[in-house]
């Protein structure tokens, strides 16, 4: 049991627990969506309504054996994610806590409660090489590359960049050398005050991070399915949802995606599916290999997973898709293409379901909470092709792979229609070609893409421009 040294102007008790759902009094001067400690084993949770001092909590961790009275500990802070050297090639939960270190250090197959370690590793050490034009005294805004460090042999410049919110002159640059996440490897004067930058920095998950500007998509996204990249072709920066019933082959099209696109990151996101689909990705992955520049690497080497299964607890399924979602802009940021699958949206908005209910909100249709659409379209709009921020000049772009699991196979399910009233690209698929072992079991008479016209100019550029009018003959 840990000791709170906190002053106690930051403590509320609890008065009520339901499930996922905390509700606490004495809160006075919480805010939305601010991160907090509840009981003595400090579970993580976070605050989604504020009535009166009182504060209603969805929490992150099984809540079992919370009592009235408990303590919970205000931090001041959103759920945020740190964002650095030494993402890729690691498996998170929903709430970036890294699970090879839980389970070194708990020797369980399960998560502990109320476990507390870095998302990444602070002592190890990496090897930072400044930008040449980096000199004391000059301007620096967010964005700007700072410099860069070796991350794999795939992945082999991890570009170092002032955090967003950082702007000022340099007063000091580190010289190339190793150095681990807790060191400065500058020092900026922001305001009069000196800020170190360091080698990674914090995010929150609910802001979408800034961009210079949004751009047209004019680039597909090559997925190695024929039907997909032929017929239904989506875009780098695109928005894919693809539908089916159990057994139709989601997680497979989505694993592909992961294995063969050509995106230079993947941010795989297992979102309340089943453990041993997790755990297949997890043996996969690192036996695979993709041929880039005539060499051979492991795929894992540029790939992050967020695995949240479906007997983890429910809040964290949504905390796992805004997770995954921040991992793949800090990458777009750096100029990269980065595809992000979620593996399935449908066990986010149960996960809303639910959490609705214990607020006693009004349901709508299925009993999903009326605003289903409003959130659904606000994860798909972090997608696109961007200008990035800072200096030099780059662009880079988010593409979005949702896989949707209507209870059987009904493409009339709210979440279905609400998906496909936001996306470009629907890649329907047909248990009946699923148990004729047709994959992928993408039915071509319901399917479609809205990114034809986008591509046109791509496609008669190419050395095949006759591929366009092929496929309309």
């Amino acid at each position: 049991m840990d000791t709170f040294d906190e002053p106690e102007s930051k403590y509320g008790k609890i008065y009520k627990v339901a499930g996922p759902l905390v509700v606490a009094e004495k809160m006075s001067g919480s805010k939305m969506y601010e991160l907090v400690k509840v009981g003595w084993d400090k579970l993580v949770g976070e605050i989604i309504k504020l009535e009166g001092d009182t504060a209603s909590i969805q929490c992150y961790e099984d809540t079992s054996g919370l009592t009235v009275g408990d303590p919970v500990l205000r931090t001041g802070n959103p759920l945020s994610v740190e964002l650095g050297p030494g993402i890729l090639e690691t498996i998170f939960d929903g709430i970036q806590r890294p699970l090879k270190t839980i389970a070194e250090l708990s020797k369980s197959i399960y998560v502990p409660r109320g476990v507390d370690v870095p998302s990444l590793d602070q002592d190890k050490l990496w090897h930072f090489t400044p930008d040449a034009n980096l000199k004391p005294g000059a301007i620096v805004v967010g964005g700007d590359f700072l410099g860069s460090c070796f991350e794999n042999d795939l992945f082999n410049e991890h570009k170092i960049m002032a955090p967003p919110k950082v702007q000022g002159r340099i007063v000091e640059v580190m010289p190339e050398g190793q150095y681990n996440l807790t060191q400065p490897i500058a020092i900026v004067e922001q305001n009069g005050k000196q800020v170190p930058v360091r080698l990674s920095h914090f995010w929150s998950v609910r802001t979408p991070r800034p961009c210079a500007e949004k751009l047209k998509c004019n680039t597909p996204l090559l997925t190695g399915q024929r039907v997909l990249d032929a017929l239904f072709p989506s875009v780098q920066g695109g928005t894919c949802a693809i539908p089916g019933a159990f057994g139709c082959g989601k997680t497979c099209i989505s694993q592909a995606l992961s294995k063969y696109s050509n995106s230079d990151c993947i941010i795989y996101v297992g979102c309340g599916e089943r453990g041993n689909e997790m755990a297949e990705v997890l043996e996969d992955f690192p036996a695979l290999k993709t041929t880039i520049r005539g060499k051979e690497y492991d795929i894992m080497q540029r790939t992050s997973l967020v695995a949240n299964t479906s007997n983890m607890p429910v809040a964290a399924r949504e905390a796992s898709i805004y997770t995954g979602i921040t991992l793949a802009e800090y990458f777009r940021d750096m100029g990269y293409n980065v595809a992000m699958m979620a593996d399935s949206t449908s066990r986010w908005a149960e996960a809303l379901r639910e959490i609705s209910g214990r607020l006693a909100e009004m349901p709508a249709d299925a009993g999903f909470p009326a605003y289903l659409g409003a959130k659904l379209a606000q994860f798909y709009e972090r997608a696109g092709r961007v200008q990035c921020l800072g200096s030099p000049d780059r662009q880079g772009s988010i593409s979005i792979v949702g896989a949707v699991s209507p209870p059987g196979g009904d493409f009339t399910d709210p979440v279905t229609t609400s998906t496909l009233a936001i996306v470009q690209v629907f890649w329907g698929l047909d248990k009946k070609l699923a148990q004729r072992k047709h994959f992928p079991s993408v039915n071509w008479n319901i399917s479609f893409s809205n990114y034809d016209r986008v591509l046109e100019d791509y496609y008669n550029n190419s050395p095949h421009p006759e591929f366009m009018s092929l496929k309309t003959a």
